[in-house]
């Protein structure tokens, strides 16, 4: 009778809970049973392992073979428990010294020949055994993922070269964390857009404060132009929030994009995507856009187009910065702050209230369009911006471009900085408590968004989001209060007509 026990990790959201693996041998009949929750993944690594093993010239036990993956309670997918495994039976069978087991964690997936796989969701795992003190054994392809997290990893491209590790006969490659360069990107600039000033404006603001962002306007505007040099105005992401931003992508099987390391990922989904595709989903839960958009932009283009109930699944998330998903079998949680972009026509043909253009949808029309577009979900957008189609004398190769992205993100880094030591990783998070105790409102400026307040129906919500935005022009203004002159504007930017700000 003999006994191994071995450390993983499974996959469960983002997090990466410790799965021991125990492999017991004992007398009768050979069988190989895996018990612990297996998915048919795990279930079918008996094969695999029994394969590599014998490609290896092992020896394979004609016993009674039982793998526990504890706690038992827990479901276990994938195949990264297969060289846990595989050494657990060696170990069992004396073919492996296990003394050593106890400061490991391994992870892989092994092919009939005995090579090792790469798998998803390491950087989760790399994370929790870095906290833990653990030494991670990986496969060579995602060394690059585990050293951006753990501070001890052994990489194999084999077995064998596992095997040899622990029987001290040859040493794997050893590699310790590393930082990657923050990388630019400057293929996209703010300058390349002629004319457009006050959208320009609303960009700086919306990016100096995080706040969300609705263009409006007739086809050939430049809103998704616009859009899309939004990324190039924030400041890069932290290390940690790079990781976390990387962990989304690690979960899904994609690899580091080293070329873009710390810059804030921009998800463009198309109109016609599912709520599972959007929010997350699948019998399995699976990130979806929103979470990998997360500490980034997620731009939805033609947004009446989408289905209703898909813009409604946005709602809890633009709250919260998470998404919970949950299943019959399991529930997972993903992170999920992004900050929104929206871009729309202002009727079905794209041109109500175009001076150079004429619009042929009738009332009824213009309504329903707009109705696809709930209330409660326009609530949470801070900024709501008619943009119009630029005169065509600024559209010429030699007319100015503006400043450019880098010019206005050293602007907003340095308001950034200052909301950091307000107690906010920007304005549009400002807890309201916050808001109220550390930030001076002049009476003028009050009175003047309880008016608005009172005329144009303003939500508690809404109240509290035109504080934040005006917080933010103040900033940008180097202001330390709130005065009548940066709510106007604020206020302007909600679509608030100008005769009622200056009534």
């Amino acid at each position: 009778m003999a006994v191994a026990i071995l450390k993983s990790r499974a996959q469960l959201g983002i997090d990466a809970p410790l799965v021991t693996i125990e492999v017991f041998l004992s007398g009768g009949l050979p069988t190989f049973s895996i018990v612990g929750m297996p998915e048919t993944a795990v279930r079918e690594s008996k094969d695999r392992v029994r394969s590599a093993l014998i490609s290896g010239n092992f020896d394979f036990p004609q016993r009674r073979i039982t793998v526990n993956l504890g706690p038992a309670d827990m479901r276990k997918s994938g195949g990264r428990f297969d060289l846990a495994i595989a050494l657990g039976i060696l170990a069992a069978s004396g073919q492996v010294r296990d003394t050593a087991f106890a400061n490991y964690e391994f992870f892989g997936e092994l092919s009939l020949d005995g090579q090792l796989r790469r798998i998803p969701a390491v950087l989760p795992a790399a994370l929790q055994a870095s906290d833990a003190g653990q030494t991670m054994v990986v496969p060579r392809g995602n060394i690059e993922e585990a050293t951006l997290a753990c501070d001890d990893v052994h990489a194999a491209s084999c077995l064998l070269e596992v095997t040899a590790h622990l029987n001290e006969l040859e040493n794997m490659p050893r590699c310790r964390r590393r930082e990657l360069p923050a990388a630019t990107d400057t293929t996209i600039d703010i300058s390349d857009v002629k004319g457009q000033e006050r959208a320009k404006r609303a960009l700086e603001i919306a990016a100096a404060g995080g706040h969300n962002l609705l263009l409006a306007g007739p086809p050939g505007a430049g809103k998704s132009m616009l859009a899309q040099r939004l990324v190039g105005l924030l400041p890069p992401m932290s290390e940690t929030d790079a990781i976390a931003t990387a962990a989304i992508d690690s979960v899904l099987g994609l690899p580091v994009d080293a070329g873009r390391w710390r810059q804030r990922p921009f998800r463009a989904p198309h109109h016609t995507a599912t709520a599972a595709a959007l929010v997350g989903g699948g019998s399995e839960p699976r990130p979806g856009e929103i979470s990998r958009a997360h500490n980034g932009v997620l731009f939805l283009d033609e947004l009446p187009e989408f289905s209703r109930h898909v813009l409604e699944a946005l709602r809890e998330p633009l709250e919260t910065g998470r998404i919970t998903i949950s299943r019959a079998s399991a529930q997972s949680e993903f992170p999920a702050r992004f900050q929104l972009v929206a871009a729309m026509n202002p009727c079905p043909c794209g041109y109500l209230g175009d001076p150079k253009a004429d619009c042929n949808c009738s009332a009824d029309r213009v309504r329903a369009y707009r109705d696809r577009v709930s209330g409660p979900l326009l609530d949470r957008i801070d900024i709501q911006l008619e943009v119009q189609r630029p005169a065509a004398k600024l559209l010429r190769a030699d007319a100015p471009g503006g400043e450019s992205s880098a010019l206005i993100a050293a602007r907003v880094s340095k308001v950034r900085e200052q909301q950091v030591e307000r107690g906010a990783i920007c304005n549009a998070m400002l807890a309201t408590a916050t808001l109220r105790r550390c930030v001076k409102i002049s009476e003028s400026a009050e009175r003047l968004l309880e008016r608005v307040a009172d005329t144009h129906g303003l939500s508690a919500r809404g109240y509290q989001r035109m504080l934040r935005v005006a917080l933010t022009i103040a900033d940008l203004g180097r202001d330390k209060a709130i005065d009548e002159q940066h709510m106007a504007e604020a206020l302007s930017l909600r679509g608030v007509p100008a005769r009622t700000v200056c009534a």
